[in-house]
């Protein structure tokens, strides 16, 4: 009986997945249609809110089917703050952002400039307004414009996922974005019981079930002009949080 239960659920975990990549060509086509014709301003907000509903009812079904249990209700208290702000969460494993963004239906993700070319997920990022990550100068002034637009920017300040434990190094960005826009730094905790999508896990390699996720908010920072102050003291606060 144990057998077959493994086996199910290492079955529902790949039709979860086909399902969700098949969500992602869909919204992706349409995307594309839509990119060169709808207003940036419009085309910004449909996009960025149809990826949160998208992740949303993944997570919904991902539950129902009893693979995943996911609390990131604590996120809803950000919806509607007026204003820019950073979200930064530590970042154990690939499902983060998913789970963030799906949320956050302002959130505004920065990417590796080669998924822009991804057919899963490209033509949507770009009608969000995600931001590209290979030229510094330039994710910068987009991520500082995205905020003062209002948009929430989730940021992993770790660069990657965490390695060793339970944060690896933060690298500069995140505070310096923060003071260049004038915006806080809200600190977000994200706590799994899974290494599924940790550093060197394979997609399709099925981890133990239910995979627990949960995230919390933490303190929020103030913008520094000595941003590299306040790197070292988000930094220590988030070791502070996970060790505890």
């Amino acid at each position: 009986m144990a057998l077959l239960t493994g086996l199910a659920r290492r079955g529902l975990l790949y039709v979860l997945l086909v399902q969700l990549g098949a969500m992602s060509i869909a919204w992706n086509l349409v995307a594309w249609v839509l990119y060169p014709v709808v207003p940036k301003r419009g085309g910004t907000v449909l996009g960025r809110a149809v990826i949160a509903k998208a992740y949303r009812f993944f997570w919904a079904t991902a539950e129902a089917c009893g693979m995943m249990r996911i609390d990131a209700s604590a996120l809803d208290r950000l919806h509607d703050e007026p204003g820019g702000l950073i979200i930064a969460a530590n970042h154990p494993t690939m499902l983060d952002a998913l789970v963030l963004v799906a949320r956050l239906p302002r959130g505004v993700c920065i990417m590796k400039a080669d998924l822009m070319r991804n057919v899963f997920l490209g033509a949507g990022a770009r009608l969000a307004r995600y931001i590209r990550n290979d030229s510094p100068n330039g994710m910068v002034r987009c991520a500082v414009e995205c905020l003062r637009e209002g948009g929430q920017l989730v940021m992993f300040p770790e660069g990657t996922r965490t390695v060793g434990g339970p944060i690896d190094r933060f690298r500069p960005g995140v505070t310096f974005i923060a003071h260049r826009a004038g915006v806080p730094i809200q600190a977000v905790i994200i706590e799994t019981d899974t290494t599924y999508l940790r550093k060197g896990w394979s997609i399709w390699r099925a981890p133990v079930f239910p995979i627990r996720v949960r995230v919390r908010l933490g303190e929020r920072f103030a913008p520094e002009a000595d941003h590299a102050a306040l790197l070292d003291k988000l930094e220590r606060y988030f070791v502070r949080e996970l060790a505890s």
